[in-house]
């Protein structure tokens, strides 16, 4: 009983230990995205499409500008400082991972990142120009007079943009819960119903109201979930026939089982 609250004591100790470092670096990317939030604002400021509307955008509050420093400085912050916080997760979970999954999982980092910005590119490039062309013509359609803050514009464009740069870690996330075998294949085939609703419902919701934008985001992230099924059945794959040149007739049953 002493024994694993000490265990579980130093666990905690230990994932603190690297909350710690996130936030430290996280916080010290956020001061360096401050000298780069002026020349990023400016560029979508100038970009569609804040580029292509017949007004412009106002300050309905001394804050807005500090706001929106604050807000850039933060997504600019976090794509600096992910791959950090991804390391440090990875340090936290290595002491119960075999060699061969330490070098696998350590691998999982670039990709995670790429994913990322991967994300946020689709969420600003697709979904975001749909959903502002929208609501301007919902506005418009009631004959209202459009008068925007710069505030609330950036708020309503990462709103979007993060959701969506979070939702394109998912066949990273599922490797890595295949890696250290909290999850496997047949379990994701078995959820695939539930994790369609899921999407779309999400696609539903961070579009505008139509067949044709809600197919355009809910396709991608379907893909995305099939990729992850496949990534992981290959992996699952793998971990067995290691398992069977370890212990020999070990995990038959298990192949069986997954070819099914």
């Amino acid at each position: 009983m002493n024994q694993t609250f000490a265990s579980l004591t130093d666990h905690l100790l230990e994932l603190r230990k690297r909350l710690l470092w996130v936030l430290a670096v996280m916080t010290v990317s956020m001061i360096a995205g401050f000298f780069f939030a002026r020349r990023l604002i400016v560029i979508l400021l100038h970009a569609k499409p804040a580029a292509g509307m017949a007004f412009s955008l106002n300050a309905f509050s001394p804050w807005d500008s500090v706001r929106i420093f604050v807000q850039v400085s933060f997504i600019a912050g976090l794509c600096f400082a992910l791959p950090f916080a991804l390391f440090q997760l990875w340090l936290f979970v290595k002491p119960g991972l075999t060699e061969l999954e330490q070098k696998a999982t350590l691998r999982y980092i670039p990709g995670a990142s790429f994913l990322f910005l991967a994300g946020i590119a689709f969420g600003y490039f697709v979904i975001f120009p749909m959903a502002f062309r929208f609501t301007i013509a919902v506005t418009q359609s009631l004959g209202l007079t459009e008068t925007y803050g710069v505030a609330q514009y950036f708020s309503f464009l990462f709103n979007i943009v993060l959701p969506m740069s979070l939702l394109f870690q998912l066949p990273v996330v599922v490797m890595f819960l295949t890696q250290i075998r909290l999850i496997n294949p047949m379990r994701l085939k078995k959820l695939r119903k539930a994790a369609y609703l899921l999407l779309i419902i999400i696609a539903t919701f961070v579009t505008p109201p139509d067949l044709i934008s809600d197919v355009l985001v809910a396709a991608p992230l379907i893909l995305l979930y099939e990729a992850s099924v496949l990534l992981s059945a290959r992996l699952y794959r793998r971990q067995l026939e290691q398992s069977q040149e370890k212990e020999p007739g070990f995990g038959a049953d298990r192949t069986a089982w997954g070819a099914e």
